[in-house]
């Protein structure tokens, strides 16, 4: 239900003002002093920005991915017709009991074992990029080594050649621009391309790890089994994998790397904690609450339901989980607008939570570990050549280029 323009909890913001999108926690910041659920009159919905209610939401059945029965998605226009295509089975876009059968598939991939067995060979890939740039006078650290190395791994773990992974950066770049809401139709037309582009590859590996299978993601689910999926489904599953799991790595090493090196933060935080593993992981986890990469979710209500005294969500309507905000929630975070690695109040909602809560989280956390890790311990004299600007999409909140030397 739309309020009136004079309800408090009414809100302008251009999502694509630059001085918003280079600094979005003012604007949180004017939301928290509200509380509760405001109206962003831009998007045309309500926005949950405190903590312990986006947390909830993420959880609550009566929101879902998709829309209730009788309440359709509006339909892609025609000239995205193969990106809806290749989206059509996206774990993003499912519930129960699709969703429940596909993720089974998925999740073997990402069991804590198997993950913690790839960390030496996540570092000798770090390694490895350093070494192309370490005798560089200055390089941009996002372009030379935040973005191949999250490429390269979940590249591979699908079980696709690395000869590929320049164009599956083009590929995810054009079709992300699409889930920002506010995409052109150039941007559409190069999203549905590289969608097409996408699905080939993965239509000729699949067909090809039938044959020859290997040790990776494609070859176990294209082989048949009792819970067998279809090419369609592998095709939205690899896409979203590629999608989901680098693009907001890339981003969150870029804004984290940003932290250590920014003045600001030099008295309450130290590139010394990167030497000790246990106070690595507190401080990724920390940089994913003060700077995280992914700002915004959507969900449908399933039922009309009384969001807040006196704000009814009716059937079918859109509500935003703005994940920025709560991780700055001053309710739940004692100076939440502080980098604190060692904060005893840690939390945050940057990977989800419940049904959708992201199924690669534990590589994340393990890339962006070892990345910083690795990185600081070969160039300890990293310093920033200039300070940094955010691209031009709030959704996706990260650095347009990172300009280092040592």
């Amino acid at each position: 239900m739309i309020p009136e323009a004079s309800n408090k909890r009414h809100f302008q913001q251009n999502p694509k003002e630059p001085q918003f999108y280079n600094n979005p926690y003012r604007f949180y910041s004017e939301l928290h002093a509200v509380g509760g659920p405001v109206f962003w009159q831009d998007y045309g919905f309500w926005c949950l920005c405190e903590y312990n209610a986006v947390n909830s939401a993420l959880r609550d059945s009566r929101l879902a991915r998709l829309p209730p029965e009788g309440h359709p998605l509006p339909e892609h226009p025609p000239h995205l017709n193969t990106f809806a295509e290749v989206e059509k089975h996206s774990l993003l876009a499912l519930e129960p009991p699709q969703h429940t059968r596909l993720r089974k598939c998925v999740n073997q991939a990402f069991v804590t074992r198997q993950v913690a067995q790839m960390e030496d060979s996540i570092e000798t890939l770090a390694n490895s990029i350093i070494d192309t740039i370490e005798h560089e006078p200055e390089t941009d650290l996002l372009k030379s080594f935040a973005t191949p190395l999250p490429v390269t791994v979940i590249a591979r773990l699908l079980g696709v050649p690395d000869s590929e992974c320049r164009n599956l950066l083009s590929w995810s770049h054009a079709m992300v621009r699409v889930y920002t809401l506010t995409q052109s139709k150039e941007d559409e037309l190069e999203a549905n391309q590289a969608s097409a582009d996408f699905k080939d590859l993965l239509l000729a590996l699949i067909k090809s790890k039938r044959k020859s299978p290997s040790d990776d993601l494609l070859s176990h689910l294209a082989q048949p089994g009792s819970d067998k999926l279809s090419d369609a489904e592998i095709v939205s599953v690899a896409v979203l994998l590629l999608n989901a799991g680098h693009e907001a790595t890339v981003h969150q090493i870029g804004n984290t790397v940003n932290i250590l090196l920014s003045t600001q933060h030099a008295e309450h935080c130290s590139r010394d904690w990167l030497i000790d593993k246990k106070n690595a992981d507190a401080l990724v986890a920390e940089s994913m609450r003060y700077d995280a990469p992914l700002h915004l979710f959507t969900r449908y209500a399933q039922e009309t339901f009384e969001l807040h005294p006196g704000i009814v969500i009716d059937k079918g309507e859109q509500i935003a989980l703005l994940l920025g905000a709560a991780n700055r929630d001053p309710k739940r975070f004692h100076s939440a607008d502080q980098f604190l690695p060692d904060r005893r109040d840690g939390a945050n909602v940057s990977l989800g939570a419940g049904l959708h809560f992201c199924v690669g989280a534990s590589l994340a956390k393990l890339e962006i570990r070892v990345a910083l890790c690795t990185l600081f311990k070969r160039l300890p004299e990293l310093q920033l050549v200039e300070q940094p600007h955010y691209q031009n999409s709030f959704h996706f909140h990260g650095l347009e280029k990172l300009l280092v030397r040592w």
